[in-house]
């Protein structure tokens, strides 16, 4: 078999139990499994795509090990379960086919092995059952994990791509920018890794370049990628242009990149529509087991199953499986300060770190007083401006609101303003709910969202006009400006945060920062993938020439081929939010009406007639009970719906807390009418 490939040994080996796991059990791989077959092949190519350090035996013998370890305890905790349910009578000795057997000594011998047959039955097919799950989900395992990785590739390339093509219009080598590539892993993620793969093949197996590119070619997960390194070889081989060629292939992959987004805005449109069939089934569910307690059946467990059991559960599925569809931007836009660098990468400290003082603190008495003084400042900063702290911190809010929260709902309970006991819950629907349920959610989520939204419009800001202003540098760039005069020159000309950005960017280096630190630190203030690559490109370029206006124009028309299909994203996923939107107030007017022209009706005249006369088919109705049913169930789908619109808008859970709060204060003022 193929040995371990170079790129999987970024993750280190197979831990030691498992490799002990593996050991144990190869025979029985050996014995079982055809080292030929197709089914080895494609896991062995699997294994190397997910970059897991594992031979394709030794993975399937420890996927084996591990499934029958757990088939023989699922099989024993079958016989078990089955000796329970023959002592408790489930599994009976009657006659289970009723064929009449003539001979009494095998009708005694069927007798006596039946039930010690069944209950072995049990056994073995939960066995088998635990054996297949835990062995399939092994197997599947790398097979995800290669899904994964394709699914960044393919959909970071096209900026690759255009990084590889500025960087050769700067005058690198092909070499240099494959290692270029390579070292950007906080910008180009699993791309760069591909392409770190090639330089470490080249570095330590001593292997030429163009065997490392045809070799990664082959075992990377991504079609796309396969064929870019498969054309760049054959263009290096012939001694063709390769700044050219790369240019072409950034405007392929750009088309491609546009087409990929609206075949996913295709299928989230279809999933708007599914949402819709999702919705109205708990309500129809619902109706349905109204009717039947109007009959007198007995249905108020599949009542409260429905509202919190499969209204929520059908929801959040529904967002996960929306998550699993929608491409998101990879990456978190941080980008790492360099490792020789003095400069301290404020965009990643925490509330309690000090930094580079912490180092040193224990060592000497100064910097002790110096993490005292520097907490102490920042403290100071906090108090005196929360509203900057949470905008930068959205998250940090619940630390406020939740115990405030608690301690409202505590007062409540204490004070007996709202009822303790499930009886009491269904006599006061409307109000204990407000108490337990909408104002947690309003003290937690009105904060939340209005932050977060503050937050994310502040680090957007720095995107309007992001093309244009770069396309001024590179106009002020291309009449001999070096790139920091260039800056100063479009920072004084130009308004808007990304022009006091760029003025920032100049005062830094004037007090002896470098260009490239000054940059990486204007990006983790706002950690944008998209402007963490366009940095990433101006800092990689800047270090062999100040004259890159070449390269410039090429970041602004990646940033506006990125903003063409945003745009786009933007305009079809408006209407996806209000078909969301409007099926939620569809169920929420019809459940208003089900309350008070029908369930309320119905109580009326059963009250007026005593449970007898013409109402006396209701006489099991709980008019409360199914207005506090109600009321929760189009609570929940406010949550659900709101966290489905956020996560189509902006791909974020936390976009949603906006659609959310909206939503349970629509359902709040039609229940407090109709409640």
């Amino acid at each position: 078999m193929v040995g371990v490939s170079v790129g999987s040994l970024r993750h280190g080996g197979t831990p030691w139990h498992a490799e002990t796991l593996g050991d144990l059990f190869y025979p029985l791989y050996d014995r079982l499994v055809d080292e030929d077959s197709e089914f080895v092949a494609n896991l062995e190519e699997t294994l190397a795509g997910a970059r897991m350090a594992s031979p394709v035996e030794m993975y399937v013998s420890w996927a084996l090990g591990l499934g029958l370890l757990v088939g023989v305890a699922c099989a024993v905790a079958g016989v078990g379960v089955g000796y329970l349910l023959y002592v408790v009578g489930v599994i009976s000795s009657d006659p289970i086919l009723g064929v009449q057997v003539g001979d009494p000594r095998l009708v005694a011998a069927i007798n006596a092995a039946k039930v010690p047959a069944l209950i072995l039955t049990a056994g073995l097919l939960l066995g088998t059952l635990g054996f297949g799950a835990v062995f399939g989900s092994a197997v599947a395992v790398p097979y995800f994990r290669a899904a994964d990785r394709k699914r960044e590739i393919n959909r970071l390339l096209p900026d690759a791509v255009s990084f590889m093509y500025a960087l050769s219009q700067g005058g690198m080598s092909q070499l240099d920018i494959i290692e270029a590539v390579a070292e950007a892993d906080d910008t180009y993620g699993e791309v760069a890794r591909e392409f770190e793969t090639i330089v470490k093949e080249t570095e330590y197996f001593e292997t030429d370049y163009r065997s490392a590119i045809r070799q990664q070619s082959i075992e990377t997960p991504s079609e796309e990628l396969g064929r870019f390194l498969t054309d760049l070889l054959s263009i290096i081989d012939s001694g063709g242009d390769v700044t050219r060629f790369l240019n072409d292939k950034k405007n392929q992959h750009f088309r491609t990149a546009k087409q990929e987004e609206e075949e996913v805005l295709d299928t989230l449109e279809l999933f708007g529509e599914i949402f819709i069939t999702i919705s109205l089934f708990p309500l129809l569910l619902i109706i349905m087991l109204v009717v039947l307690q109007l009959l007198g059946r007995p249905i108020e467990l599949a009542l409260y199953a429905t509202t919190y059991v499969l209204l929520p559960f059908l929801g959040f599925a529904f967002v996960i499986v929306v998550a699993i569809v929608k491409i998101d931007d990879p990456g978190d836009g941080h980008l790492e300060v360099a490792s020789n660098s003095p400069v301290e990468d404020e965009g990643t400290r925490g509330l309690f770190d000090r930094g580079l003082v912490d180092e040193y603190v224990g060592e000497y008495h100064l910097f002790d007083r110096i993490r005292d003084r520097d907490g102490t400042v920042e403290t100071l900063d906090i108090v005196s401006r929360p509203h900057v702290y949470f905008r930068d911190h959205p998250a940090y809010t619940a630390a406020l609101t939740l115990p405030a929260a608690a301690v409202l709902v505590g007062m409540a309970v204490v004070t007996g303003a709202v009822p303790t006991t499930w009886s009491g819950v269904v006599d006061r629907p409307v109000a204990s709910t407000v108490v337990y349920v909408y104002l947690p959610a309003f003290l937690v989520g009105v904060p939340l969202a209005a932050f977060h939204e503050w937050n994310m419009r502040t680090r957007r800001a720095v995107m309007n006009g992001f093309a244009d202003e770069l396309r001024k540098l590179a106009s002020a760039n291309d009449t001999g400006m070096t790139l920091l005069e260039s800056i100063r020159t479009v920072a004084d000309t130009s308004s808007g945060r990304l022009a006091s950005e760029l003025g920032v960017v100049y005062a830094k280096t004037r007090y002896g920062m470098s260009l490239e630190d000054a940059l990486v630190v204007f990006n983790n203030r706002y950690r944008l993938p998209r402007l963490a690559r366009t940095v990433k490109l101006i800092a990689e370029a800047q270090r062999a020439s100040n004259q890159i206006s070449a390269v410039l124009t090429t970041a602004a028309q990646a940033v506006e081929n990125g903003d063409e299909i945003r745009r786009e994203r933007r305009s079809r996923t408006r209407l996806q939010v209000g078909i969301v939107i409007l099926t939620f107030l569809t169920l929420l007017a019809v459940m208003a009406i089900l309350k008070t022209r029908f369930i309320d009706v119905i109580a009326r005249l059963t009250q007026q007639t005593g449970g007898g006369g013409a109402a006396g088919f209701s006489a099991a109705l709980n008019a409360d009970l199914l207005s506090l049913l109600f009321f929760h169930a189009v609570t929940l789908q406010a949550v659900v719906a709101g966290l489905v619109s956020g996560y189509m808008r902006d791909s974020t859970v936390l976009a949603g807390v906006k659609y959310v709060v909206g939503l349970l204060t629509v359902s709040l003022a039609v229940w407090l009418v109709v409640g």
